[in-house]
């Protein structure tokens, strides 16, 4: 999976997946760029990754912050040869419960900011170049409550199709990742603070194949693999990193009886 001489975005790269997925880039020869709202938690990352990284503070969901990404990476690096569109939230929105303002700031950061992020950084993209796109295997289970959640990763599945027609005339390939619960974060934040994931893992564990969750790194393999040459052949696909959640649900402890 070689990354040698090339340039990769990385949305959220400050943490979980984003931040697993730049140090592998890293480590395979790659420039990156990551960007994330926390100015402190940047720095961090930053340091912790070394080498050619640029730290970029940005809200995928403000107009101004995507054009100083652009501006930024154009002055450093001048072109990409990757971009991984990470930056997501996820939240409770169950049926009679659920302002309108909470459900669209789950759609707008984890879909609306998707499109404007690869569409702003389109100048810079060079040709034959690809795009992943993090998608969720919460588009397909039916979880109550994740409305919000579930909607926009199947909405990014579908737009990356979309994509990947538009973007095949310059060779640009266009692939997801459907992570499933994977250990991150994201299960200690916002309505889950005060959790800790080792609880998280313990009550999610037996619903999983493979009886755990998926570490942050497995699913950076499968990005920095779409990411490389090696999936050159491959526009329009996904790879799921879950445990056998969708694919083999019946292999999950609590129903092997």
């Amino acid at each position: 999976m070689d990354l040698q001489g090339k340039t990769a975005l990385v949305t959220g790269g400050n943490s979980g997946i984003g931040l697993a997925t730049a140090r592998l880039m890293l480590a395979q020869g790659a420039r990156v760029a990551i960007t994330g709202r926390d100015r402190a938690k940047l720095d961090q990352a930053a340091k912790e990754l070394g080498g050619d990284v640029l730290a970029i503070q940005a809200d995928a969901n403000n107009p101004a912050d995507l054009e100083e990404v652009v501006r930024q990476v154009g002055a450093r690096f001048g072109h990409l040869d990757a971009v991984f569109a990470n930056a997501g939230i996820s939240g409770p929105t169950p049926l009679g419960a659920t302002t309108l303002e909470a459900f669209e700031t789950i759609v707008r950061t984890n879909l609306t900011s998707v499109f404007f992020t690869v569409q702003s950084v389109l100048p810079l993209l060079r040709d034959g170049s690809a795009v992943v796109l993090n998608g969720s295997v919460m588009r397909e289970l039916g979880t109550p409550g994740t409305s919000a959640y579930s909607a926009s990763k199947a909405a990014v599945t579908g737009m990356a199709k979309v994509f990947a027609s538009e973007l095949a005339p310059r060779g640009i390939r266009v692939n997801t990742v459907i992570p499933g619960a994977t250990r991150t974060p994201i299960w200690t934040r916002g309505a889950r603070a005060g959790a800790t994931l080792e609880a998280t893992e313990k009550q999610i564990a037996p619903r999983i194949p493979l009886n755990r969750l998926s570490e942050a790194e497995e699913v950076a393999n499968a990005v920095v693999f779409l990411a490389s040459d090696r999936a050159s052949g491959m526009t329009a696909a996904e790879i799921v990193v879950d445990g056998g959640t969708t694919g083999a649900p019946a292999g999950a402890p609590i129903l092997r009886g």
